[in-house]
């Protein structure tokens, strides 16, 4: 197995001492930090700053942590107060439906996974926290587009896999289903990822009410839809009202 990267390992190293301290620091006071050359040192800054984690005050010459770190570290924030705030409603959730609750954040396209509580019985299931799932063809990524957290013109470029037979794989159809939950303020899919699976999901809200997150039950379609495969309203309810008790903790307010 290949070992560290020494440039990697300065660069990180850099980027700790400004995050260090609450002033800006000089290429020598960086340099003597530690114990690198001053040429070594401006190198890996320069290269910082091209890709915005490092930015240099031009009357000074001095640096600082650069705008496209911060939101690197305000976006971990997010999802961890996301999830953290979530947390009791997803257990409470999970206790009434007796479904698998699990937690979504947009990424890179896609539904990250953030928080999973099991169904509560016995039988054996998989943790899938950490997972991404595709948008159009899940309840969660289905409010994201919904609700705006994420652009569908993207997905649609680059294609919407046809999962199962049920999949909305073609723009007009899920453009179609976006605006419906966009109208009813909740989203399903039925046997659109997997066979014989079912979901619904509801937007969680952050301040000014804007979408940040979904959360959703899955189980077997029997389960979670009546005989025509339309989701029981009780669970619709459930998933509506857990997803509001958390939006009102984020600070949401009304909605």
């Amino acid at each position: 197995m290949a070992g560290p990267v020494q440039s990697i390992e300065r660069a990180a190293a850099i980027l700790r001492l400004l995050a260090s301290g609450p002033r800006r620091l000089g290429l020598g006071e960086v340099a003597a930090s530690l114990g690198l050359a001053k040429g070594t040192t401006h190198g890996i800054l320069r290269t910082l700053q091209n890709l915005d984690f490092v930015e240099q005050d031009p009357a000074t010459g001095k640096y600082q942590l650069g705008a496209a770190l911060l939101h690197l570290g305000t976006s971990y924030l997010d999802v961890n107060e996301l999830r953290s705030r979530s947390i009791n409603w997803a257990d409470a959730l999970a206790a009434r439906s007796g479904e698998a609750v699990r937690l979504g954040a947009p990424l890179e396209g896609k539904v990250l996974i953030v928080h999973h509580v099991f169904r509560p019985d016995d039988t054996l299931q998989t943790l899938d926290v950490g997972s991404l799932l595709p948008l159009h063809a899940s309840s969660l990524g289905k409010v994201l587009l919904a609700f705006g957290s994420v652009p569908l013109e993207p997905a649609v470029e680059a294609g919407l896999e046809a999962y199962t037979r049920h999949t909305l794989a073609a723009p007009e159809r899920i453009t179609e289903a976006l605006a419906e939950v966009r109208e009813l303020g909740w989203a399903a899919e039925v046997q659109e990822m997997i066979t014989d699976e079912a979901g619904i999901a509801a937007p969680i809200r952050g301040h000014g009410g804007l979408v940040v997150g979904a959360i959703g039950i899955s189980g077997t379609v029997e389960r979670i839809c009546d005989p025509k495969g339309v989701p029981q309203p009780a669970l619709v309810t459930q998933v509506r009202h857990a997803a509001r008790a958390i939006s009102r903790d984020l600070g949401a307010g009304h909605w």
